[in-house]
């Protein structure tokens, strides 16, 4: 899988691995969320998108509740923010289609849909960009047609 070099505009290969205790972003490091505590939490999966030069790029958090997948917490790296300065794009796309395949590995009534929350400002950017429904307040899923479609344009890239 592929993100982009916003500058560049070439094309750099990245892996999703679980991440290790000592691969933890810190808080410090201005990031948004306590990777080191959701790290701990039991019964959780945590993730990190890094570059063959072991750069970390996002981090994904995920959760089993109800035979359900749950994308607890989804974060991009700080440099990878906003429009101005941003170094590389389609993280948050490989994440959020890491997390749609890791869905239908989930046995039920729920396979192949990956829930979670909004922030109130990103519900319009969740179903225009990555074709998730709102489902009530600020509660999300990606559909498994949807999830299917994230998966091959994120992860199946060809370069």
């Amino acid at each position: 899988m592929y993100i982009l070099d916003v500058e560049t505009k070439e094309l750099i290969e990245v892996d999703i691995l679980l991440v290790t205790n000592n691969e933890v972003p810190l808080k410090k490091s201005s990031w948004n969320f306590h990777w080191k505590q959701l790290f701990k939490e039991p019964n959780t999966l945590t993730f990190v998108l890094k570059t063959e030069s072991s750069s970390i790029e996002g981090m994904l958090h995920l959760k089993i509740e109800n035979n359900m997948l749950i994308m607890d917490v989804i974060e991009i790296a700080p440099h990878n923010i906003g429009n101005i300065n941003k170094k590389y794009d389609f993280v948050a796309g490989c994440l959020i289609a890491y997390a749609c395949r890791e869905s239908f590995k989930i046995e039920g009534n729920y396979k192949g849909f990956l829930t979670f929350t909004s922030k109130t400002d990103l519900i319009e950017w969740y179903i225009n960009k990555y074709g998730a429904t709102q489902a009530i307040g600020q509660k999300m899923f990606i559909s498994p047609d949807k999830g299917a479609l994230l998966i091959e344009k994120y992860l199946n890239r060809n370069i």
